[in-house]
């Protein structure tokens, strides 16, 4: 049983109706409906939650944290976000969707700003599968679309990615890669572009299935209790 953890900041649909209309559960309430079955059981939580709901107990019983977020990114605590950091490193997985490029953790975790160019167009994506061999990709094809998308460009502005496992390319001429695995410590990451809140992105077939394999590759596969530097004694005389 596989133990995730939904963090939506759950400020648009409180705020603007054309994304009430189209999440009216949350997005947090739409990836929990698609992926919890059984062999994942989902929670979820909110900037209206105390410590935003990732206390360490929950994160010490999550395999893995899956991060939506948009305008709220300052109203996180930092403590909230060293927490995240710090239970990755341990072996927590982590999978940041769309514009939670710019939230705490993922930052923290990469190092970098998570910068990018963008236009809300709402032109096609087109998503070419680039490691068709990876667990995040499997049932999918060459490439699959989204009609409307939010334009994410590079240059993108995080570290070489392990392995990249998707590049998007849109009708109005950008490219972008949109779909980066890392490992931090003992846990995995996986970044995924597609998510804009206005439009019905969590309810495609094939976004839910990248989503649902990325929970799968990410699942942990060792846990530490401490991150320290143990002093030890020599193995051999």
């Amino acid at each position: 049983m596989i133990r995730v953890t939904i963090f939506n900041e759950h400020i648009h649909e409180k705020t603007e109706e054309a994304v009430q209309k189209v999440y009216p559960h949350g997005i947090h309430g739409a990836i929990k409906e698609f992926l919890e079955g059984e062999n994942v059981v989902v929670r979820t939580c909110t900037l209206d939650d105390p410590e935003c709901g990732l206390t360490n107990e929950i994160l010490r019983d999550t395999d893995v944290l899956i991060w939506w977020a948009h305008v709220g990114h300052e109203k996180v605590p930092d403590e909230v976000a060293q927490r995240v950091q710090e239970a990755v490193l341990k072996g927590m997985g982590a999978i940041f969707l769309h514009s939670a490029h710019k939230s705490k953790p993922f930052m923290r975790l990469l190092g970098t700003t998570g910068n990018l160019s963008w236009h809300e167009s709402g032109t096609k994506e087109r998503i070419w599968v680039v490691s068709p061999s990876s667990q995040i990709a499997k049932g999918l094809g060459e490439y699959f679309e989204i009609p409307n998308e939010e334009t994410y460009a590079e240059p993108f502005d995080i570290p070489q990615p392990d392995r990249l496992i998707f590049i998007g390319w849109y009708t109005s001429g950008e490219v972008f890669r949109s779909g980066c695995c890392y490992n931090r410590g003992n846990g995995k990451i996986f970044y995924f572009q597609p998510g804009h809140e206005t439009f019905p992105i969590f309810y495609q077939k094939e976004v839910q299935t990248v989503i649902r394999n990325a929970v799968e590759w990410a699942a942990p596969v060792k846990r530490i209790e401490q991150l320290d530097c143990p002093h030890t004694k020599p193995i051999e005389k």
